[in-house]
């Protein structure tokens, strides 16, 4: 997803991204609390919002009624919050880019320190550290054992110049910001390690630490995807950005496809013990429908395809891999013909079509979707647009106590 740049009239100094998913309750509280933090700073606040009601919008659009430097980005059917922090950025107007989660658990008061210390250490990046002490994370158990499991990795992986390259809550210069976004992934939540992943040299680096707050709105976005995106943009910047991370999913992907094409074929056949075209056919059928389920719901997840787009989109994967098929075919026969022992030429013909479906469905099926605009980013919009929906939406709140 893009988001055409849309700069104030008078740039502020610092730009601060708040990334949100359904964090009404929170997002409010913590723009009051931002911007007496920040009081002493020339500032805006850009609050990119992923939710898919008009709660969280509204409690935005009501902030930037008494303060127009706070701004609106809505994304519609889109999610990740590194694709939403690079639209933030790329819409921001100040020479130092900032970001923090919307549900509460990073202080704002950490801000002014993080940005004095990008000076006077001379540093591109400052990071805001859970683990740069012995003290205590503000995690639980299980998800401080995940996020330290996932830090390891990274560090080793990558060798990135942080101690939680995990973190959500840093600021950086513009000009590495601008010297990485070409090569950024943008996939799923970890924007940091990204981001210091993706220059020709580790970025200079310093580190406050800080524990996480109690969460006041919004719930963890740590699951197995999240995972899976982590390892899978490892695997992107290891390699130099040779096997994009979206591919490393799609070819997973893809070898759960195979499993799931010989159970269906291995079933028809000892069941119906029909014709092997017609048991191949209805393998195939089955499978492709699995790889495109899957990936919808995890390799393009922050595009995923829903109501009658997602038969749509079914129809179109289906012609997308047939051709896959027919250029799989093609390529292992041409491989035997000049001698290559059979299981290269399967192979060839597998690697092959898997570089077409990826590159033809990635285009075909899930399309980057255009920006759904910005709001409140001048006093006039945001005096306009937040009575109309945060009174009705007051008014629900209301009844619904009553």
């Amino acid at each position: 997803m893009s988001v055409s740049t849309q700069h104030t009239a008078c740039q502020p100094d610092v730009s601060l991204v708040i990334c949100t998913l359904d964090e009404a309750q929170s997002i409010g509280p913590l723009l009051r609390e931002t911007s007496r933090a920040l009081a002493g700073f020339d500032y805006e606040i850009i609050v990119v919002d992923d939710s898919s009601d008009d709660w969280t919008a509204a409690a935005v659009l009501a902030q930037a009624v008494v303060d127009p430097r706070v701004r609106l980005i809505r994304r519609r059917g889109a999610r990740g919050l590194a694709s939403a922090a690079i639209a933030g950025w790329d819409a921001a107007g100040g020479e130092t880019l900032a970001i923090m989660d919307g549900d509460g658990q990073h202080d704002p008061a950490r801000l002014p320190e993080m940005l004095r210390r990008l000076h006077e250490d001379d540093a591109e990046i400052v990071v805001c550290s859970r683990y740069l002490t012995r003290g205590p994370t503000g995690l639980g158990r299980r998800r401080d054992l995940g996020s330290r499991l996932a830090t390891l990795a990274t560090r080793l992986a990558l060798g990135v110049p942080a101690t939680d390259p995990m973190s959500g809550f840093f600021v950086m210069r513009r000009s590495w910001y601008d010297a990485v976004r070409v090569r950024l992934s943008g996939l799923g939540f970890k924007i940091l390690a990204d981001l210091m992943a993706s220059g020709s040299r580790p970025p200079r680096t310093a580190e406050i630490s800080a524990a996480l707050r109690a969460r006041s709105g919004g719930q963890s976005k740590l699951d197995s995807r999240v995972i899976a995106d982590l390892a899978a943009l490892l695997i992107e910047k290891r390699t130099g950005g040779l096997i994009p991370a979206r591919f490393t999913l799609f070819a997973c992907v893809g070898a759960t496809g195979l499993a799931v094409h010989l159970a269906i074929f291995e079933s028809l056949r000892l069941v119906t013990g029909g014709p092997f075209l017609i048991v191949q056919a209805m393998a195939i059928l089955g499978a492709m429908t699995w790889n495109f389920f899957l990936n919808n719901a995890l390799t393009f997840r922050d595009l995923r395809l829903t109501g009658p787009k997602l038969l749509r989109g079914l129809l179109a994967f289906y012609a997308s891999c047939a051709g896959g098929a027919l250029l799989s075919e093609a390529i292992g026969a041409a491989t035997t013909r000049v001698g290559a022992p059979w299981v290269l030429a399967s192979a060839a013909g597998a690697v092959s079509a898997a570089l077409w479906n990826y590159w033809s469905t990635a285009g075909a099926v899930w399309k980057p979707r255009a920006a759904a605009g910005t709001a409140g980013s001048q006093a006039f919009d945001a005096s306009s647009l937040a009575p109309a929906i945060a009174t009705p939406i007051a008014e629900e709140r209301s009844r619904r106590v009553a």
